[in-house]
């Protein structure tokens, strides 16, 4: 039986999943920038508008700043935008993604900012915040699930995926079970689903919201 997610002649760079350090992952989203939407599309990523409606569900005032964390070149953006975001700002890494990002008029802003490091926003300065297909070991560490909870208000949320490769790591779900049972924030949402059914791999889609 043929995997229903897999698509055919699809392409996808083999090494996203096993960089080793900053340096690679820098050189390879450089290099990816200007063909990363059409082989995505082609891939039928479904990380940015599955976690766009689990967001929508849990936030009113679609108005208040959210902040979207490796936003990459703005595919995530334009799903935030379509479900009813207006105030959205970005941040990422590659100057290169981000020039993308800029051309396609969802952010209000577009800031340089590494997952892995602290991000250059002060607390409270967003509503709520966003990190899309950025977790992973090659990516983000687990201490990200932390460093979001506290640049948010009490009441504000941090929409995420886990894909595969992260569930599979371990560090990411324990560092998210001890957010959740130190009463640092409540889990809205939880829901397992295709993310890259070009690529034949899921991830699970939360909702935090900060206590």
């Amino acid at each position: 039986m043929t995997d229903p997610y897999k698509t055919a002649e699809t392409e996808f760079p083999d090494a996203v999943y096993e960089l080793e350090d900053s340096q690679a992952t820098q050189a390879l989203y450089r290099d990816w920038a200007d063909s990363y939407d059409a082989d995505l599309a082609a891939n039928g990523y479904a990380g940015p508008s599955r976690c766009a409606r689990a967001l929508a569900k849990f936030v009113e005032d679609r108005s208040a700043p959210l902040l979207d964390v490796g936003c990459g070149t703005g595919l995530s953006g334009e799903a935030f935008a379509e479900v009813g975001f207006t105030t959205l700002d970005g941040a990422d890494f590659s100057d290169e993604m981000l020039e993308v990002a800029a051309r396609k008029d969802v952010y209000r802003a577009l800031l340089k900012g590494d997952a892995a490091r602290p991000l250059p926003v002060e607390p409270g300065a967003y509503a709520n915040l966003a990190a899309v297909g950025v977790f992973s070991p090659a990516h983000a560490p687990p201490e990200l699930i932390d460093q979001a909870l506290s640049l948010v208000p009490r009441g504000g949320c941090f929409v995420f995926t886990l894909n595969e490769h992260a569930l599979a790591e371990k560090s990411y779900e324990g560092r998210l079970r001890e957010v959740i049972d130190a009463g640092a924030a409540d889990l809205l949402f939880k829901e397992h689903g295709p993310h890259l059914p070009g690529q034949a791999l899921q991830a699970t889609v939360y909702v935090l919201q900060r206590r």
